[in-house]
């Protein structure tokens, strides 16, 4: 299995089989990660409405429950909003957006969805809402424009291990503002 997995030395297994958290790459080397944490940082500081928007799938729901829990616990005000997937269907969309402005939202974050969601994200700025895009499918020529676009797939993405899942990148993410807000302590 290990071989299998492209692990062929002693060492490489000892590793697998034994992760350390000190082995773990910096958040930080993700494309746009620095812009996304200053951003929530400042939305908690000043007691902002955070939207936290995910998909229906196991991934999704994982990604939303990992990064509400870990905002609140940063002391943010967070709310989670998961679409009907026979209503709404995959992704963000603009009546999602409507509700969620209307309930107070001014950031929203995307976990497992968006990286295509061009229109959405001009439709979210239009409504004054700062958005972060989270997301591990592959994404298409033009991006959209939020705040800021995670995604380790990313043509400019330096980030070394490009196969993370949405709940993956959402840990990421909770790496990074933990860090961040300890150097602020």
């Amino acid at each position: 299995v290990l071989v299998n997995r492209g692990i062929n030395t002693v060492e490489e297994g000892e590793a697998f089989l034994k992760p350390d958290l000190s082995r773990l790459h910096s958040p930080f080397l993700m494309k746009d990660m620095s812009l996304a944490v200053d951003l929530l940082l400042g939305s908690i500081s000043r007691g902002e409405l955070i939207a936290v928007y995910g998909d229906y799938d196991v991934d999704g729901i994982t990604s939303t429950a990992l990064l509400v829990s870990l905002l609140q616990r940063l002391g943010g005000t967070v709310i989670s909003y998961i679409p009907d997937r026979q209503q709404e269907g995959y992704g963000l969309n603009t009546a999602a957006l409507d509700y969620l402005k209307g309930r107070g939202a001014s950031t929203v974050v995307t976990v497992d969805c968006g990286i295509n969601s061009v229109e959405e994200a001009e439709y979210a700025r239009r409504l004054q809402m700062k958005m972060v895009i989270t997301d591990h499918h592959q994404p298409a020529a033009v991006l959209p424009e939020a705040a800021a676009v995670i995604n380790p797939l990313r043509a400019d993405c330096s980030y070394p291990f490009k196969d993370l899942c949405g709940a993956g990148i959402a840990f990421k993410l909770g790496q990074a503002l933990l860090m961040r807000a300890g150097e602020r302590k």
